[in-house]
């Protein structure tokens, strides 16, 4: 049996994603967007309403970076979601956020968050989805595993569950992809 709930924006993981822009004058902000993925082979899209500073700050400086937020860092990243820059100017120091210059776009890289995309502005679409060319991934190196690479586990990025309005973390793997399917086949 199932229950119908009609027409909700519910979609399993939701990435806690944190955007980063710097304004006019070199101060960073950051705000939490929930609602963001991949767009296309090295682009990645996060919808911004018309009125945050981010989005401001996104078409003056034409670029952002995308962090993910991890469960070391809910309270500051959840600060930053609900707090507007707009009301108040120093929230990202308030949040105990430190930002480095990203060397390859006009962006903060928030030095809490351990995963950033440093991403180049494509554009604006009339629904307020931003576009943006990923020109570098940055990880510190903590959270890399024995081959070098981003491993989830250190990661330990939350989820965001649009029912309840909570943030969850990922649980173990359950399975390889582009290999567990060829079962199937024999």
């Amino acid at each position: 049996m199932r229950k119908d709930f009609g027409s909700k924006s519910w979609l399993y993981p939701m990435p806690v994603l944190i955007i980063g822009s710097y304004d006019e004058n070199g101060v960073p902000n950051a705000m939490n967007a929930a609602w963001g993925g991949i767009y296309d082979i090295a682009q990645v899209m996060v919808c911004l309403a018309h009125d945050h500073k981010t989005t401001e700050n996104i078409k003056k400086s034409g670029a952002f970076t995308v962090s993910f937020a991890t469960a070391a860092t809910v309270v500051p990243c959840d600060y930053v979601g609900i707090v507007s820059a707009n009301d108040v100017p120093d929230k990202f120091t308030k949040a105990g956020f430190h930002a480095v210059k990203s060397a390859h776009v006009n962006a903060p890289i928030i030095e809490e968050l351990p995963m950033t995309l440093e991403c180049r502005l494509i554009g604006f679409n009339e629904d307020g989805i931003c576009v943006g060319e990923i020109v570098n991934v940055s990880a510190d190196e903590n959270i890399l595993g024995e081959n070098g690479k981003i491993d989830a586990k250190k990661l330990d990025p939350i989820c965001y569950d649009g029912v309840t309005h909570a943030y969850w973390r990922l649980g173990e793997q359950a399975g390889q992809a582009f290999s567990d399917g060829k079962q199937i086949d024999g």
